[in-house]
């Protein structure tokens, strides 16, 4: 790929990466990159001297370390120059790579915070205990995120990521009970 410096990859073995972005576009002629953010506060990520670049669905050593050069919140995006996209047809091609870093880089959350990689795969479960089935992702829309949820035989259904739907998040039960009928 032209542009990119491989060199300025450099293979990692994480035991677990939480993406905070996707890549989704270049930025100038030098190889700067767009990133749309999955955090609430992505100048705190922002800061991290390195960043992990991957595709959705690969293992943790599948990622690569890189670098981050520079950083600034524009807008509701990140312009990010990376050590590994060295002019604009390498920031191009970056398009779709997700952003990401190693659990133990990252801040705490509060309480009632959670990190959207720390809710794929839980069971989602209404007041009636009738299970909806299991996170398969997080969608970021103007008025809030919301969950997909898969019921494991392809359908799949959304629900707003909002206090009234969401009742309570049980990382260590890995569940989710939410206000939410199984015919909706």
């Amino acid at each position: 790929m032209p542009g990119v410096d491989d060199s300025a990859l450099e293979a990692s073995t994480p035991a677990e990466i939480i993406v905070l972005g996707k890549i989704v576009g270049a930025h100038g002629i030098q190889g700067a990159l767009r990133v749309y953010p999955y955090a609430d506060d992505p100048s705190t990520w922002g800061a991290l001297p390195y960043w992990w670049l991957g595709h959705e669905g690969d293992a943790p050593a599948a990622w690569q370390r890189t670098a981050v050069r520079r950083c600034t919140v524009r807008d509701e995006l990140l312009i990010a120059q990376l050590a590994c996209f060295t002019d604009r047809t390498a920031a191009e091609a970056g398009r779709g790579l997700l952003v990401g870093a190693p659990r133990e880089a990252l801040p705490s959350t509060a309480d009632d915070e959670y990190y959207w990689g720390d809710l794929i795969g839980l069971e989602v479960v209404n007041v009636a205990q009738q299970s909806l089935g299991q996170v398969l992702g997080l969608l970021e829309t103007p008025a809030n995120a919301v969950l997909r949820i898969g019921d494991g035989e392809g359908g799949e259904r959304l629900l707003p990521f909002v206090d009234s739907v969401v009742l309570k998040v049980d990382l260590p039960a890995q569940r989710i009970e939410v206000d939410w009928g199984l015919d909706w």
